[in-house]
């Protein structure tokens, strides 16, 4: 398989990817992103087997892409990673923060290669956060690299946007910890679970997700969970947001780092990249829902649906032509949603690495992980095709990648934006309800585990959202005990108390 067997020599493809998990919580000495960065690059250059050699192949990128790094500031990363690894790259990219830009990034590669704007990509990302919290904790400097304040990436990737509408950022609610548990309530009341029920439904998916895990290589915690494992509170797994213990949440708690290399068919041919190692992206989508303010409902993402049609179709493929799916999985409501939307049979696997709990979060980085995980897997059984879905911020932003491990006839990427646009969404609320419905909820705890603050979102009778919080201790233990969704609710002027 090469340019002159027929193939477009503009076709993009994925020639080598690398994963590096750097275990400073086993004594290794941590290493700050960049770094860890410029050696994922290094075994992604090495699995591509070029016959060229590691240190040529980097020399002649042309683009490096960056996931927006959380655990340090580097206004240009790619100018840093290009110097560890002796590139000259013309084009640096550093997207803004989205767990949905690693795809959107491999979708804008593969399309400036095909239209002949690139020909030799590196895109990557890392994140040192369990050195970077202990470090602050303890007010020491870690001597990492600084760039002047002026340093600029060539292109600024990504929407700049809040992901909070300004009454959610007034309430002090734009933590993932606060929104998808709230999610997750209005997921049990549709499904009509008691509390019970969905405390062992979540346990019985998330360890689905654990067992999975714990075949990756490349997973953070390979040892399998059962579902009481996970779903029972404890010294070692407390509750963060009902229902969330703590193994039901994205893990950030890591040090890892992930790389890819795209380059032309004819770039690949020329280099003498074995065939064997060629995975190509087929398709690629993405839109973007309301803030959760506008948002028409928490158990259903528009976006998601419509922009994995979108991807899909643009394939010439169905969900279930697809041997490979990896949900994006921060939380159990995220992959109900996804699950629902996109019409993966319940029966079948949600993951291939694990999950964000498992495999690990490391912040925008995680789909960088599954798609190292994709090539893998897909060099293994050619004939198969794999859908990756990526989502940022409060399931908000979200990103569909196809790939095969056999050559589409060409690549395609396309939007779902105008078709999620016309779509009814909720008006903001005009001044304070006092009374309403509460549609959904949860209550967060403290680190000694105790129940500490509830958090509503409640409909006024036109059918707008509010926010309301409650510290009332009789009112945050029937929250935890009893189903009280569609319930009445009576809220004060300033939403800072709220009473059944």
């Amino acid at each position: 398989m090469t340019a002159g067997d027929g193939l477009d020599p503009r076709l993009p493809v994925l020639v080598g990817v690398g994963q590096l998990n750097v275990r400073v919580d086993r004594g290794e000495a941590p290493l700050e992103p960049v770094a860890m960065l410029a050696e994922a690059a290094r075994i992604a250059a090495d699995d591509a087997t070029v016959d060229v050699g590691v240190e040529r192949l980097l020399a002649g990128v042309d683009t490096i892409g960056v996931i927006d790094i959380l655990s340090f500031r580097y206004p240009d990363p790619a100018a840093l990673v290009a110097g560890l690894v002796g590139a000259e790259p013309r084009r640096r990219w550093r997207t803004t923060p989205g767990g949905n830009y690693p795809q959107t990034l491999v979708s804008r590669a593969a399309a400036d290669i095909a239209a002949g704007d690139a020909d030799l990509v590196l895109i990557g990302g890392a994140e040192a956060w369990r050195t970077r919290s202990a470090a602050r904790a303890a007010g020491t400097d870690l001597g990492w690299t600084h760039q002047p304040d002026d340093a600029a990436p060539t292109e600024r990737f990504g929407s700049a946007d809040s992901l909070s509408a300004e009454d959610e950022i007034a309430r002090g609610l734009f933590m993932p910890v606060q929104l998808y548990p709230i999610f997750e309530s209005a997921v049990r009341a549709a499904a009509g679970r008691t509390q019970a029920e969905h405390r062992a439904f979540l346990g019985e998916l998330w360890a689905r997700f654990s067992a999975v895990a714990a075949s990756n290589p490349h997973a953070w915690i390979r040892e399998a969970r059962t579902a009481e494992e996970i779903a029972t509170p404890g010294p070692s797994n407390r509750m963060i947001g009902h229902p969330y213990p703590k193994l039901m949440n994205s893990n950030n708690s890591v040090e890892q780092a992930a790389a890819l290399v795209l380059c032309s068919v004819g770039t690949a041919s020329d280099l003498g990249i074995p065939t064997d190692r060629w995975v190509f992206p087929w398709s690629a989508a993405g839109a973007a829902d309301a803030y959760p303010t506008n948002r028409w409902a928490f158990d259903e993402s528009p976006a998601m649906r419509l922009s994995a049609r979108r991807a899909l179709d643009l394939a010439a493929l169905g969900v279930d032509d697809c041997a490979l799916v990896d949900l994006y999985s921060c939380f159990p409501s995220a992959v109900q949603v996804a699950q629902r939307e996109l019409g993966v049979a319940v029966d079948r696997p949600f993951t291939i690495t694990g999950g964000l709990t498992f495999a690990a979060g490391p912040l925008n980085c995680y789909c960088l992980l599954a798609l190292v995980r994709a090539v893998g897997l897909l060099r293994d059984a050619p004939e198969q095709r794999a859908l990756l879905t990526g989502n940022g911020g409060y399931f908000t932003k979200h990103s569909m990648l196809v790939l095969g491990g056999s050559p589409p006839n060409g690549f395609q990427v396309g939007s779902a934006q105008a078709a999620v646009d016309a779509l009814p969404t909720r008006p903001d609320p005009v001044g304070p309800a006092a009374r309403a419905r509460l549609e959904a909820y949860t209550v967060t705890f403290d680190r000694e585990r105790r129940p500490e603050r509830a958090i509503l979102a409640c409909l006024d009778a036109d059918g707008c959202r509010h926010w309301a919080e409650s510290y009332d201790a009789e009112l945050v233990t029937a929250l935890l005990d009893a189903d009280l969704c569609g319930s009445t609710v009576e809220i004060d002027a300033t939403a800072t108390a709220v009473r059944r």
